[in-house]
């Protein structure tokens, strides 16, 4: 079953070929991360979606509450059995379907769907993982690309590209050629005890997961963090590189190239999560 537009459905229904998200790519989404029934970092997903609504010109229905939206995810997680389970939540906002390029409304829609997932926590993945970058197509450093919508062009095609070359993933540049992230999730560097993570004017996506590891590496007394733009030639310089989104949490870099690297402070990060987590 999927929620939409605040009625609980058939996974089967059908949507418009004029939907404007289909059509144009107009519509925002969050993947949420549910354990063991909670919903993880809910108020960053709320104030994201909100944010990025507004940055797309859309009209935000006064019953567009955090409390709202929160009921209707629980109740879709119970419907569908997993009022207590591990699942990925996907919650897509479209704008009314209407008009071309310039929409005839700013009125909205959404989607709310579920999946389950194998694990309560955030585990380590402890296999190789090599990446490179892919240089077809960059990021524009806007405050567009800073927001999760449905034009993902570059994603799908640098997912392709990475698949064809044996790659688990790539990283991405942006137009001044700077590395902004990975393909599903930012991009963090590890350096003695400085640790660098790309400014979101450099393009990077406003990731949830990326300020949850924010916050965790400022309280570490050890490390100093730094929002700072991250040239091509410091990865093969840094000790170590990890990705982050909801759904996985940290995934280490094993290989950049000819360069392997550890994992340190990813597992420490880890673990501090998940404590994060239980605690919620």
């Amino acid at each position: 079953m999927i929620n939409f537009n605040g009625n609980i459905l058939e996974d089967t229904t059908c949507i418009s070929i004029h939907n404007r998200g289909f059509a144009y790519g107009d519509a925002v989404f969050e993947t949420i991360k549910v354990s063991n029934g909670k919903i993880l970092f809910w108020e960053d997903h709320y104030f994201r979606l909100m944010a990025s609504m507004r940055i797309m010109r859309m009209a935000i229905p006064m019953s567009f509450t955090m409390e709202l939206l929160d009921t209707q995810i629980k109740d879709l997680l119970k419907v569908n059995g997993f009022e207590s389970g591990n699942v990925r939540v996907k919650l897509i906002v479209f704008r009314d379907e209407g008009g071309l390029y310039l929409p005839k409304e700013n009125t909205v829609g959404y989607t709310i769907s579920t999946k389950p997932l194998d694990n309560d926590v955030f585990e380590f993945n402890v296999s190789d993982y090599e990446v490179d970058l892919f240089k077809d197509y960059y990021v524009a450093p806007t405050l567009l690309s800073t927001l999760k919508t449905n034009n993902k062009a570059i994603n799908v095609v640098g997912s392709i590209f990475a698949n064809e070359n044996k790659l688990d993933n790539c990283l991405l540049l942006n137009t001044n050629k700077n590395v902004v992230e990975a393909l599903n999730g930012n991009l963090f560097l590890v350096k003695g005890n400085i640790i660098k993570t790309p400014p979101l004017s450099d393009g990077c996506l406003k990731g949830i997961m990326r300020a949850q590891i924010i916050r965790l590496v400022e309280k570490l007394s050890d490390y100093e963090l730094q929002e700072v733009a991250i040239s091509p030639f410091e990865l093969q310089k840094a000790d170590e590189l990890f990705v982050t989104n909801v759904i996985t949490g940290i995934q280490s870099i094993t290989k950049y190239r000819k360069k392997h690297f550890v994992n340190d402070v990813a597992k420490l990060l880890i673990e501090k999560l998940n404590i994060v987590v239980r605690l919620a």
